[in-house]
Formats: structure tokens, sequence, C-alpha cells
């Protein structure tokens, strides 16, 4: 699949002007169904479209078990994509409703005044234990990894990692989509998150921080900072906020206990 075309453009400079290729990365349509009723559409490069709808779901808390999922259909047609997911349960029988928000990074939440709060009765409990160095290297790595930013510049990468090695690594337009793809991925392989990290690009807004704590992962790091409501659910629920990852530095905003000195 291609994530990105070629363009010839104007570069204009101190210099003059120029005429140089380049690489735009593609944005697509996402359109999610379920039980044929739609969801969102959100725009996405189009890699991984099952892992980010089932995802999105996920965080949305429109599904909560794998069990419930008896079909995604996913249908490419270039210049849109579909996802029709077909679940058990009706996600609506409660009366509930879809209520549509725009986040900080323009991505689409459905349930956000629910969902935080569902998220802020829980303590995060974990026994990962990580040193700043095996931070600083997987933010290293996160941005070796990171290939289409360098030929687009146009994408965010999120990476789901143990202190030791990275584990998953996705990158998109949207640093929602990103980790929303590694959200999916987890549900729907039982992959356990508990003693796991997520290290991504990208300000970490409160909808960011839900879609981590809603697989039970415990640390949250990126590159970016956070907004003071990010900070404040974070030591609300215990869990690790890091972020302003720099070559040989980082902030902690919050951490009970789960940084450990070499």
């Amino acid at each position: 699949m291609t994530d990105s075309f070629p363009y010839e453009i104007l570069e204009y400079s101190a210099t003059g002007c120029k005429a140089v290729a380049i690489q735009a990365i593609r944005e697509v349509p996402l359109t999610i169904f379920l039980n044929g009723r739609e969801v969102v559409t959100l725009l996405c490069t189009g890699k991984y479209p099952r892992h980010l709808a089932v995802g999105f779901l996920k965080s949305d808390a429109l599904i909560t078990d794998p069990a419930q999922l008896l079909e995604v259909d996913i249908a490419d047609e270039q210049e849109r994509i579909t996802a029709k997911v077909t679940v058990s349960h009706d996600p609506w029988a409660d009366g509930r409703t879809i209520q549509r928000s725009i986040t900080s990074g323009c991505g689409k939440g459905t349930n956000f005044d629910r969902n935080v709060a569902t998220i802020s009765k829980r303590r995060v409990q974990s026994g990962l234990r990580v040193t700043p160095a095996q931070i600083l290297a997987l933010a290293a790595e996160l941005k070796n990894r990171s290939t289409l930013y360098g030929r687009t510049r146009g994408c965010h990468n999120s990476s789901l990692c143990t202190p030791q090695e990275m584990l998953l690594f996705r990158e998109d337009i949207g640093r929602h989509n990103a980790i929303d793809m590694i959200v999916g991925e987890c549900f729907l392989t039982g992959m356990p998150t508990e003693d796991k990290m997520i290290v991504s690009t990208g300000r970490v807004a409160s909808e960011i921080l839900l879609k981590t704590v809603r697989i039970g992962v415990s640390l949250l790091a990126s590159t970016a900072v956070a907004t003071s409501f990010s900070v404040q659910l974070a030591r609300t629920i215990g869990m690790t906020l890091i972020g302003n990852i720099k070559a040989d530095s980082f902030w902690v905003y919050n951490d009970p206990g789960r940084i450990i000195q070499e």
C-alpha cells in the first residue's frame, strides 16, 4: 500500500526559488460502521485499518471484549476506506447516544465525558519498572524508526514497549490514530499490556491518555508536552506520565514509583 505520493513543488528561500521533489503523506477517510450504524469518519494514512477501527471502538468503550466481535469487514476503495464492524451485543441498549467531540488534536471522540468519568474511578496498578536510560533509548529508537516522517514530515509515531525493547511501532497523520492502531492490535491479539509502556510523539492531551489507560498501560511517554488535564488525570489514577523527551532529558509529570535510578 502506498503511504506517500511524489510531487514537484516550488521552494522559496533566502537564496531564491527552485523546483524540488517531495513526498506528501497519504490522507484518506476511514468511515467506521458498528452494527450498520455510522459511528465516525477518521482521516488517516489507511495503514492497519482493521486495528485502527477496532482500536477506536475499544478506546470509546463501544466494545469491551474481543468475544463480542463477529466480523470486521474492510473495504479500501483508494479514495475512501470503510470498516463495517458487527458485534454480538447492542452498544446502545442502555440508551447510550453517540456524542461526538472534536479533540485538541482534531481527532474525534464519541463519549468524552463518560470516558473521563469512568477512567477517573480507576487506580492504575502495575509492577512495571524502568530506568531513565531505557526511556531515552526507546525515544531514540522511535525517532530512528520514523522513516515515513523522514520522507514526508507529516506523521506522528507511537510504540508499545517493554523497558528493554519496542514491540509495536505505528505511524499515522494523527497521533490518535497511531495510538488506536496499538489499542486495536493488543485488543484483538490479547497481548498483555499492564507491564508495557507507550512511547510516542505529539502533545499528550487527555484523550490520548484515556486511550492508553483503557488497555491497561501504566506509563505514557512523549517527545512533546502534556496538557494540564492530562497531568491532573494521571495524578488522580496513578499513571506515570512523561513528556518533553530530548536526547538526554525528559519531564516527569507524575510517577508513583515506576521510574528507578540506575
